[in-house]
């Protein structure tokens, strides 16, 4: 019940999702800077995401940290799992039980895979909209999850929808979420404009904070 698509970009890593489910991103987007993005969907084992990141810190090799984790996994064929690290191709795993019309695809520098899914040309067409879109990193992801809608998406509608990117500090710079909403890529859309412009000075109020803007917001003196 769900689409993604994980990417790396100027040192960067970052991830987007849509599902019929509730809240998907966060149970399905796992990040690390300076490591890596791992993807844990389909019957989900979000405790995996974090497993995957860990291997990933270790070596570096998307393939080999995904059958690490698979093999210390219990339900593994309910499992559908995507990984990508600073380097080296990623990869990804659809278990047996995987729902529905399931696929996956890898780019040079993208990975993307879904479930119950109108067709397995979705991931393909995710990573050509990513490696043909320009822009920041969380553009790209969009369009990526955009073209995947438009390429017919899920059997039944979507209704949650998430976007996360990590740089070279701890936290997340962007971490945006549709929780439920008949539209919920528009919706991601619409937030990913008016946090774009704001992402850096955010970043500088954790960093450096006496240099950092004021939006005058009510109360602000």
């Amino acid at each position: 019940m769900t689409f993604s698509i994980a990417a790396r970009h100027d040192g960067r890593f970052g991830m987007a999702v849509s599902s019929s489910s509730p809240a998907v991103a966060a149970r399905c987007l796992h990040l690390q800077p300076g490591v890596g993005a791992a993807g844990s969907q389909n019957v989900t084992d979000p405790r995996l995401g974090g497993r995957i990141l860990d291997r990933l810190a270790v070596h570096g090799d998307s393939g080999r940290a995904l059958k690490e984790v698979g093999e210390g996994a219990t339900d593994l064929d309910y499992r559908q799992l995507t990984a990508i690290g600073p380097a080296g191709p990623a990869a990804w795993f659809s278990g047996e039980q995987t729902l529905g019309t399931h696929a996956g695809a890898v780019g040079p520098h993208a990975v993307a895979a879904g479930n119950m899914l109108v067709s397995t040309d979705l991931p393909t067409i995710m990573i050509d909209a990513f490696e043909s879109a320009t822009g920041e990193l969380e553009e790209r992801l969009l369009a990526a999850l955009r073209a995947g809608l438009d390429a017919g998406g899920e059997e039944g509608p979507v209704h949650s929808a998430g976007l996360a990117v990590v740089a070279d500090v701890e936290w997340r710079v962007t971490d945006l979420r549709v929780d439920w909403a008949d539209d919920p890529i528009d919706r991601l859309a619409e937030a990913v404009e008016i946090w774009l412009p704001q992402r850096d000075d955010y970043v500088r109020r954790g960093l450096n904070p006496a240099t950092a803007p004021s939006y005058g917001v009510p109360g602000d003196r």
